[in-house]
């Protein structure tokens, strides 16, 4: 074996819950495992890159990973740590969300070559679909008691009255589902381990419960802890709601800020979870860190590598040279090339101004533009006074006469002008 699983994921902070035997079995031979991913969108977002970083380290370890897209347990849902129950997806949308979660996968996972720990992708709906409920409470549901399944934590949460909800038979039998996916892939491929987030520990073991009972079989769990931030709020979350990984749900560039803004203790964690750099990298970055904080050399390498690993490295350098634009006086050629989505991102938060296309077609004067059009200055006098001093820009191009005319040749993107005033204050004007 290349590298040790269980050594690489306990320095790295990754390991909550281990079933005693796991780490024999898998210095015992090549071992396959499966991880389950929710199929209700048709994109990852970084909550779930965390099992894939796991099953990334486990087919570098020399073991075979199988991603498994839980397309049934996705039209019934899953009570786990969960408050309510979740919307039901039909095949159709499954198996459009299945294809491109397999696009996503493909950037960490190889499923292509014929090594013999290539990796799977799996959907529990294609040996679900045929199952009659007769078959199901005979051949699943009678090895397992209803003491056990109350037992569980997530049970007892939903059970407890911490939810008004109540929870529903079809979310009690889900532990069960999920119990059998493990069994069945125990038969048909040799899965002896399942991998998920520590609030799957109970769904886990029924599993390997079941394996038990019906087969007399050895298989094992392994969960990780659920990613938080250092100041209790929740990971991934921003105001805009999930960070994903696809670039039409979420601008690469905003992808780079999100890691590049994370807080020292969280990039210190982090870097660990989401990224390959060795121990002795991160152990240097880390003292970097602490030499010189305002640098921030651990945010810049995780967001360096998360961005070049999700998207690309021309993604992440454009990520960068966009974050730069605010920042820097040499931008003007950057603002011509970035697309209209990453330019609206680096914007957020700048005051916006709707103005009409055809004053700048027909050569409006800018400080005619700029405080009778748009109000970015109280007068053309106080404007004009500006000008003179050097502290106005037009799309980080200074602006040197208030009478110069408006051409359409300033339009970024075809419809946005940026307009700034002295070092800090900026405006973007929207031709409509």
């Amino acid at each position: 074996m290349s590298m040790d699983f269980i050594e690489e994921l306990t320095w790295r902070g990754m390991i909550h819950q281990m079933m005693p035997g796991t780490d024999e079995q898998l210095k015992k031979e090549m071992t396959t495992a499966y991880l389950g991913i929710d199929p209700t969108a048709d994109s990852l977002h970084i909550g779930h890159l965390v099992g894939v970083m796991i099953l990334k380290h486990f087919q570098r370890s020399g073991h075979k990973p199988i991603a498994l897209v839980g397309g049934a347990t996705g039209m019934i849902g899953d009570p786990s740590m969960k408050s309510q129950e979740r919307k039901l997806l039909d095949e159709e949308t499954l198996r459009h969300n299945q294809e491109a979660i397999k696009r996503q996968l493909s950037k960490f996972l190889d499923f292509d070559s014929d090594a013999p720990n290539a990796a799977e992708m799996v959907n529990n709906y294609d040996w679900m679909k045929n199952f009659s409920f007769l078959d199901f409470i005979r051949d699943v549901g009678k090895h397992i008691t209803v003491n056990y399944m109350m037992a569980k934590d997530s049970v007892k949460k939903r059970l407890s009255g911490e939810s008004q909800q109540g929870m529903s038979f079809t979310e009690f039998s889900y532990q069960l589902v999920q119990g059998y996916d493990f069994l069945n892939l125990y038969r048909e491929k040799g899965c002896r381990l399942q991998l998920g987030g520590s609030d799957q520990w109970g769904n886990i073991t029924t599993g390997t419960e079941l394996i038990r009972r019906t087969l007399g079989g050895e298989a094992y769990a392994l969960t990780c802890p659920l990613i938080t931030k250092a100041d209790g709020g929740k990971f991934g979350k921003t105001e805009s709601g999930n960070v994903w990984l696809d670039p039409r749900y979420t601008s690469p560039y905003k992808f780079y800020q999100f890691w590049l803004n994370v807080s020292d203790a969280d990039a210190e964690k982090y870097i660990k979870i989401f990224t390959e750099l060795s121990r002795e990298e991160v152990e240097a970055l880390v003292e970097e860190q602490k030499k010189d904080p305002g640098m921030r050399p651990l945010q810049k390498r995780l967001a360096r590598e998360v961005t070049t690993m999700v998207h690309s490295v021309q993604d992440y350098e454009a990520a960068v040279e966009a974050s730069q634009i605010l920042f820097s006086n040499k931008a003007g050629d950057v603002l011509r090339r970035i697309d209209e989505a990453t330019l609206l991102a680096v914007m957020e938060g700048v005051p916006q101004f709707e103005v009409a296309r055809a004053d700048i077609e027909a050569g409006i004067k800018l400080a005619d533009l700029l405080v009778d059009k748009a109000a970015v200055f109280p007068s053309k006098g106080e404007m004009r006074k500006m000008v003179q001093g050097g502290g106005v820009g037009v799309n980080k191009e200074k602006l040197t006469d208030a009478y110069a005319s408006a051409t359409t040749d300033m339009l970024l993107a075809g419809k946005y002008i940026l307009v700034q005033k002295g070092k800090k204050n900026y405006f973007l004007l929207i031709a409509k």
